[in-house]
């Protein structure tokens, strides 16, 4: 089994520990990733800067992508380990010996299922850790380095009564950790814009500041925070969307609600759209509309 050693600013670690968040961005100034191929469902653990250099907590792989700095806080907010946007740009600034910028591109590691240690428990990873190395490692406990580490991390996981978490198989992994994981709502948005292609599903818009991700069936009528219950919508549509003025049909079919023409007398620049298929879908199956939330929709949203 593979996992990754993340190096770890240690102002971020301190801002998110201290309010155990359970979701985060674990950002790199540079928008070049610092991996390849990095499966979803990977540990992903923090070795923490000098002068402290221990391991100090984890969480499970995401996605990466990459994002505006202004981007990367209206999706992740203080997930990004800051209290507000001025303090998250400087705290990138400090990294990348720069300027803060707030249309600098970064790169963004979402993190989910995180947890941390208590200090006495921090793992020293002198032995495990190259100094070279600036960004992070990647472990195989097939190999008797990636092993040893390994057995380390379970023991303190055990200690701090994470043995059975770190242990979980089958449905942590892959492609079924996206469908079973605690997925909140700063990577459900993160995997609907990169699902997408960054484009509005209806229109086409490139936009990014207006799009938004949708949720087909609300996430409080027990819709998920998975990809297949999400559009990607500009920011109008999407308040048209929540309100029952548009639905797309279980056969990717935009359906515009007459309310719209009735109420406020006016619409055309949305009529145009009624009856026409979507504009962007996404090129992964796995991510397309579910049609089962989509029918939901129509049922129980939309305004006919």
């Amino acid at each position: 089994m593979k996992f990754w050693l993340g190096v770890t600013d240690n102002r971020w670690f301190e801002y998110v520990s201290t309010r155990g968040l359970s979701e985060v961005n674990f950002w790199q100034p540079s928008a070049r990733p610092p991996f390849s191929h990095l499966p979803e469902g990977t540990w992903f653990f923090f070795k923490l800067k000098r002068p402290k250099n221990h391991i100090a907590g984890g969480g499970r792989f995401v996605s990466y992508t990459n994002l505006s700095l202004s981007m990367a806080w209206d999706i992740f907010g203080e997930q990004n380990g800051a209290a507000n946007l001025s303090e998250f740009a400087a705290l990138i600034a400090d990294n990348a010996h720069d300027r803060p910028d707030f249309t600098r591109e970064i790169g963004c590691t979402v993190l989910t299922d995180v947890f941390y240690l208590q200090e006495p428990l921090w793992v020293e990873n002198d032995d495990f850790f190259p100094k070279a190395v600036m960004r992070g490692k990647a472990y195989d406990t097939g190999e008797a380095l990636g092993e040893s580490l390994w057995d380390r991390l379970n023991q303190v996981m055990g200690q701090s009564g994470l043995n059975d978490y770190i242990h979980e198989e089958g449905a942590r992994y892959g492609t079924e950790f996206l469908q079973r994981g605690r997925l909140g709502q700063g990577a459900f948005r993160s995997l609907v814009l990169d699902a997408y292609s960054r484009r509005c599903a209806l229109t086409g818009e490139s936009t990014q500041p207006v799009l938004e991700a949708a949720h087909i069936r609300p996430y409080a009528d027990s819709g998920s925070h998975h990809t297949t219950n999400g559009l990607l919508l500009r920011s109008d549509f999407h308040k048209l969307f929540d309100v029952g003025l548009v639905t797309v049909e279980p056969d990717y079919r935009i359906r515009i609600s007459p309310q719209i023409r009735d109420q406020w007398f006016n619409g055309k620049a949305y009529y145009r759209l009624d009856g026409q298929p979507l504009s962007v879908l996404p090129k992964r199956a796995q991510d397309q509309p579910d049609r089962d939330a989509l029918r939901w929709h129509n049922e129980n949203r939309f305004l006919a």
